[in-house]
């Protein structure tokens, strides 16, 4: 990893952070990632590493077809053609792209509707292909050419063959994996010998990243798919340097621009390194680089727009041959026009506006992005080393040891999500529950696949479901009972009391659909207790400062906080929280009636889990 800054710059500012923390250690600045990188607060530029990518040419902007009448996909496909896109990619029904939509292509023909008016030989092609139906994809696109009288090397195709990352997903295969890798280098190498342009082998490490792996386990990944389809091509008759040429890697790409242009980077230097070790001198590798589904939100889509942005950049700066990015409105069904031009015109103004295509690897040289791409490497490198003694990365999905590693990633990245450590906009952090809907061609219906149960796969995720699952709910209560569930405020004290813990509650709640009702404090308790009653609302939320809530009650033995505690219980709250740490009075606080305490870094989603449940116990018995 390349050295922070040194010297009397880098003392200085040390010393102005220790002022600035008051005394605290300025190593508290250090971020770490989910592989344990250290992400320093100051680097000194660093040597540039030459990263072989793109070169300071325009990338391929491409746009994903889904629609399933081949028709309506037709008119898609020429609207995206004609306004930008020099690349498309054709999500096929069946496919994990497609999100339980996609292309309904039964034939050469549906095919040949598909493309009507495109030329073919002018766009790049990509497919998403239903798992394990590559064969079948693979004699679609060779004869593609022969049907539009073309020279096959005229045009460029990537068919997506990709039976590890299939396996992977499906938790098997429909025959034992030996079969499918033979399978895989006899359809690679038909490709090959038709002449046809492209890469037909697809080394993908989308599949990790939505199951919520690291980035080194998807830098891994993608690697060992590699080596596992050079050796069943080796094995077949088709030499490490042919077979290499034939094998083009996709990855996610997210709103962390730092990690995903590293990620980028340090790819094309792990496949370099591969590529010596097969004895072959380093090849250049085609990197297709798509917005992550990961981090798409259903609630407030519109901020997945920014979203998308900060992918889009990241791809580009980084080297991406070719970049997708995905609608703002993917997460809700499928996108319709409004949706496709936004995700077409994010590429286009950040290549024609903002020029990113003109500097080849502009990360070059900035200690940060050298230090994360040397860590990723590294990181990267050891795990394939380990998948490699492990058998390779079939046999590690058939033993479990890979899922194992991302789960524990996974489990991790949940715990921050669910603590807000890792906050959401739009969906943990500042929701908004008067958000208008957002419309669809047709409403996500993506099923549930049936795994085919010979080892657990590694399904998709998004980040911000365990949240939205909490709103539909407060949505389903308020169709049942005809208001949703809400939190009465309770402010004690002046405004300047409880005005930031109010402020921390009503984001707090309102991320689990929990409306809250605001006021602006209260005289008495007499007075919070009577606004409690008319606003309607099942719970309750203390609001204020520790020194308020410590206050003692006159005439009593308790403080402030108990004692509006068990006021607003005797008032009929169904739940009573308080904002702020439980600290050492919480014993007395919870006999008097607090359920549970709202502070950063609680376990938010058990916390509005269980307010939910109280409302609801609330409603069923007042119905």
């Amino acid at each position: 990893m390349t050295a922070p800054a040194s010297g009397p710059d880098r003392d200085a500012w040390l010393q102005a952070v220790t002022k600035a923390l008051k005394g605290g250690d300025p190593a508290r600045l250090t971020a770490r990632t989910a592989d344990g990188l250290a992400i320093e607060p100051l680097y000194a530029s660093a040597d540039a590493v030459p990263v072989h990518g793109r070169g300071a040419v325009r990338w391929t902007a491409i746009q994903a077809i889904d629609i399933p009448d081949p028709e309506a996909a037709n008119r898609q496909a020429l609207a995206d053609v004609e306004n930008g896109a020099s690349g498309l990619t054709l999500a096929l029904s069946g496919s994990v792209a497609a999100r339980g939509h996609g292309i309904a292509i039964a034939d050469a023909a549906d095919l040949d509707i598909v493309l009507a008016g495109v030329m073919a030989d002018a766009v790049h092609l990509r497919f998403e292909t239903a798992p394990f139906d590559g064969r079948r994809v693979a004699a679609l696109a060779t004869g593609l050419a022969a049907r539009r009288s073309l020279p096959a090397d005229a045009l460029h195709i990537d068919i997506g063959l990709d039976p590890v990352g299939d396996m992977a997903r499906a938790g098997g295969a429909p025959v034992d994996p030996a079969t499918l890798m033979a399978n895989l280098a006899a359809i690679a190498g038909e490709v090959a010998g038709s002449g046809l342009g492209g890469h037909p082998i697809r080394a993908d490490g989308r599949v990790v990243h939505e199951a919520g792996g690291s980035e080194a386990q998807e830098l891994a990944f993608v690697v060992a798919s590699a080596v596992a389809a050079l050796r069943a091509l080796d094995a077949s008759g088709i030499a490490p340097g042919r077979g290499r040429a034939l094998i083009g890697a996709t990855l996610a790409v997210d709103a962390d621009v730092f990690l995903s242009v590293a990620k980028l980077r340090a790819l094309r230097l792990l496949f370099a390194r591969m590529d010596e070790a097969c004895g072959l001198e380093p090849q250049p590798l085609a990197v297709h680089a798509e917005t992550a589904w990961r981090m798409l939100t259903r609630r407030d889509p519109w901020v997945n727009l920014l979203r998308g942005t900060l992918g889009c950049f990241a791809g580009a700066i980084g080297g991406a041959d070719s970049i997708g990015v995905q609608p703002f409105t993917r997460a809700l069904g499928l996108p319709d026009a409004f949706a496709r031009r936004l995700a077409r015109n994010t590429q286009l103004v950040l290549m024609e506006e903002a020029h990113l295509w003109r500097v080849s690897d502009p990360a070059a040289g900035a200690g940060g992005f050298e230090a994360l791409t040397d860590g990723l490497c590294a990181s990267a490198w050891a795990l394939f080393q380990e998948i490699e003694r492990e058998g390779g990365i079939v046999r590690a999905l058939e033993a479990g040891t890979f899922q194992a590693r991302v789960a524990a990633v996974r489990k991790a990245r949940d715990a921050d999500i669910g603590r807000r450590k890792l906050p959401i906009t739009g969906v943990s952090d500042y929701p908004h529950l008067a958000e208008l809907p957002v419309g669809t061609l047709e409403a996500q219906t993506r099923p549930a696949p049936k795994p085919i149960g010979a080892f657990a796969p590694l399904a998709p995720q998004r980040a911000a479901a365990p949240f939205e699952r909490l709103r539909d709910l407060a949505d389903e209560a308020a169709l049942i009972h005809g208001a949703p569930p809400r939190v009465f405020l309770a402010n004690l004290g002046p405004v300047a009391a409880f005005t930031a813990r109010a402020t921390f509650a009503r984001s707090l709640f309102e991320a689990g659909g929990i409306e809250a009702i605001g006021n602006d404090g209260f005289p008495t308790l007499e007075d919070l207790v009577s606004a409690f009653r008319a606003s309607g609302a099942a719970l309750a939320c203390l609001c204020s400062s520790d020194e308020v809530y410590a206050i003692a009650a006159p005439e009593t033995d308790g403080t402030m906080a108990t004692l509006a505690a068990q006021a607003l219980k005797d008032a009929g709250a169904a739940g009573i929280y308080l904002a702020g740490r439980p600290g050492e009075g919480e014993g007395a606080l919870r006999a008097a009636g607090i359920d549970g305490f709202a502070f950063a870094g609680c376990d938010a989603l058990a916390f509005l889990e269980a307010a939910h449940r109280s409302a609801e116990r609330e409603a069923e018995e007042t119905a």
